[in-house]
């Protein structure tokens, strides 16, 4: 059987609103009375219902978080970032895992409104349009996570991919290489194509013909196991066709590429200089530790919450950011480094 408050409120002997003081607005209540109410809520074990207190007020202390690959360790440090925000808030965080499906995020975003959430973090999948003023209309505020916003009344936190491929793609120019191959998932994934582009800027500054030395190998996923598809595409060709640099468009790619690279008897780097993206924490702990364009992960999820929970708390006085982090390179020993 649940206790009910006016349980409570009888082994206290106090009135069912002193509880509900106790409950939502302590600092009204005497410290002495609301030890006895405490104490009473222990022994009974007593559990507030917070979804008849949410069908009162409207709306529940929950934030939602749509991102497009819960078992990438990206979106998990991103996930952190989020969640230590939200909890010193009294905030709860609905995680929902949306595959790059426009159809799953569609399901989750009604699914999140009818749990009337405050807000929602949400990398879009592919180039779907987030039906934000319907959102809006509905109370719910919402901030775009690792993609660049182009509208300037909403928030939006991301990396600046495109400096994160020039990055890796002059570091593999500097040690010599000339024949490039860029693994990735779609292209319709705004990430990929960023870091793709940043890769030929760089390759057409150092005077190289993109088309004759550079190589697009495209897979359906972003996870390990495409990635060593990818390897064995490339190793189709022979041994003497390979690319003798390789970008890979995140880390799990990178792995997966790797292995299959090493089981073939290709070594990295001496045959092909590799390099990930993402910077997660086994790229170091790799049998070939991974060169990797390490994004503020954590931050990223920081900020789009704070930035959320502001316009949740304050959406007159809210100021609408587009935050662009820059990314580093960090060199190990896949790419000769």
């Amino acid at each position: 059987m649940t206790t009910s408050i006016k349980e409570v409120a009888r082994h206290a002997g106090v009135s069912v609103g002193t509880v509900s003081n106790v409950l939502n607005r302590p600092e009204r209540v005497a410290e002495a009375t609301r030890t006895r109410v405490l104490d009473a809520i222990e022994q009974l074990g007593f559990v507030r219902n917070d979804s008849a207190r949410s069908l009162r007020a409207g709306r529940t202390n929950a934030l939602g978080l749509i991102v497009l690959d819960v078992a990438n360790p990206f979106f998990t440090e991103v996930a952190r970032g989020v969640e230590d925000v939200s909890s010193h808030t009294g905030s709860v965080v609905i995680l929902c895992n949306s595959d790059d499906s426009v159809t799953k995020q569609e399901t989750y975003l009604q699914v999140l409104q009818e749990q009337r959430v405050r807000g929602v973090l949400v990398t879009p999948a592919h180039e779907s349009v987030l039906p934000v003023d319907a959102l809006r209309g509905r109370g719910m505020a919402v901030v775009l996570l690792d993609r660049t916003g182009e509208r300037p009344d909403m928030c939006s936190v991301a990396v600046d991919d495109v400096a994160g491929g020039l990055l890796a793609t002059d570091h593999l120019i500097a040690a010599g290489h000339e024949t490039f191959a860029f693994v990735s998932g779609p292209l319709t994934i705004r990430q990929c194509d960023d870091r793709r582009t940043g890769m030929r800027r760089a390759l057409r500054a150092a005077g190289l013909r993109v088309g004759t030395t550079v190589r697009d190998v495209l897979v359906p996923a972003m996870n390990a196991r495409s990635g060593a598809e990818a390897a064995r595409r490339l190793l189709a060709g022979g041994p003497e066709n390979l690319p003798r640099a390789v970008l890979c468009a995140n880390d799990l790619l990178a792995m997966g590429f790797m292995r299959e690279m090493l089981r073939a008897g290709i070594r990295i780097p001496d045959d092909v200089a590799l390099v990930g993206y993402d910077d997660i924490e086994f790229a170091a702990a790799s049998a070939v530790p991974i060169t990797s364009v390490r994004q503020p992960t954590y931050q990223l999820g920081q900020t789009a919450a704070e930035l959320l929970l502001d316009e949740c708390e304050n959406p007159d006085a809210h100021a609408h950011q587009q935050v662009t982090f820059q990314p580093e390179l960090v060199v190990r020993e896949s790419s000769g480094g």
